[in-house]
C-alpha cells in the first residue's frame, strides 16, 4: 500500500534481467516514500540497479513486480496511454548523458516538451528562455549543444526536465561527466530549483559529497533500499 501522504511511493520493485540462461535478480523489493519538496540520494557501487530502479519509478521500465504511486495515482496500473500521460505531466528526468537534440538550439530543446503538450510556440519559447535565463544560460539561448559545454548542456537538459512544471524530479548521475567544479555548480542549480518548486526529487549519484547535500541519503545494494543516514 501507498503512502498517501507522499508524492512519490514505491512499493516491492523487482527487476530481474535474463544473461542467457542466468537471471540476474538487480531489484529485489524495493521501497521509497518521498513527500513534495524532498531531495533524497541514492547511492551504491556501480551496477547495483541505480539507474533500472529511476527508470522504473520513470514508467520508462516496467519492473517484474512492484508498484509505483505518484500523487496517490497507481501508475503501473495505467493504459499505456495513460501512463505516457501521467510521465509527461508529473515526471521530469535527467539523465547522465544530456540526450539534447543536437540539431536545435539551447532554447528550442527547452521550448519542444510544452509544444508537445500543446502549448503555441511562442509561449513555449518564452517560458524556456525565463528558464534558461535563471540557470545562467542567457547568452546561450541560440547556441546548439556541440556548442555548448558539458556543464552547459546538462543546465539546459536541467531545464528540459522542468519546464512543464513536473511534481517529481529524476535524476540519474546528473553530474557523473563533469569535473568537479563543474558537478558543484549544476548539482546546486538542480537542488536550488526543486526546492523552490517544491519537488519530490531522487537523485542517483556515486559522488557521496554530493548527496551529503540533500536532505537525507538511501543505499541501494543487494536489490534492496537502507537509509545511509
Amino acid at each position: 500500500m501507498s503512502d498517501r501522504s507522499s508524492t512519490l511511493s514505491v512499493r516491492g520493485i523487482e527487476r530481474n534481467y535474463q544473461t542467457g540462461d542466468q537471471v540476474l535478480h538487480v531489484l529485489k523489493g524495493a521501497n521509497i516514500d518521498i513527500a513534495a519538496g524532498e531531495i533524497v540520494g541514492l547511492v551504491g557501487p556501480s551496477g547495483c540497479g541505480k539507474s533500472s530502479l529511476l527508470h522504473a519509478i520513470g514508467l520508462l521500465e516496467r519492473p517484474n513486480a512492484g508498484s509505483v504511486w505518484i500523487k496517490g495515482e497507481d501508475a503501473l496500473a495505467l493504459s499505456d496511454r495513460q501512463r505516457t500521460r501521467l510521465r509527461r505531466d508529473s515526471v521530469g528526468f535527467v539523465y547522465q548523458f544530456h540526450h539534447l537534440l543536437p540539431e536545435f538550439s539551447a532554447l528550442d530543446n527547452v521550448a519542444i516538451p510544452q509544444m508537445i503538450t500543446g502549448k503555441g510556440r511562442r509561449a513555449a519559447r518564452e517560458e524556456a528562455e525565463a528558464l534558461l535565463v535563471e540557470l545562467g544560460l542567457g547568452e546561450r539561448l541560440t547556441h546548439q549543444p556541440a556548442q555548448l559545454s558539458g556543464g552547459e548542456r546538462q543546465r539546459v537538459a536541467i531545464a528540459r526536465a522542468l519546464v512543464n512544471d513536473p511534481d517529481i524530479l529524476l535524476a540519474d548521475e546528473p553530474t557523473g561527466n563533469l569535473d568537479p567544479e563543474t558537478s558543484d555548480g549544476v548539482f546546486t542549480a538542480l537542488t536550488r530549483l526543486a526546492r523552490e518548486r517544491n519537488l519530490a526529487a531522487l537523485i542517483a549519484t556515486h559522488n557521496h559529497d554530493l548527496a551529503a547535500a540533500t536532505d537525507r541519503v538511501l543505499t541501494l545494494e543487494h536489490g534492496l533500499i537502507e537509509p545511509s543516514r
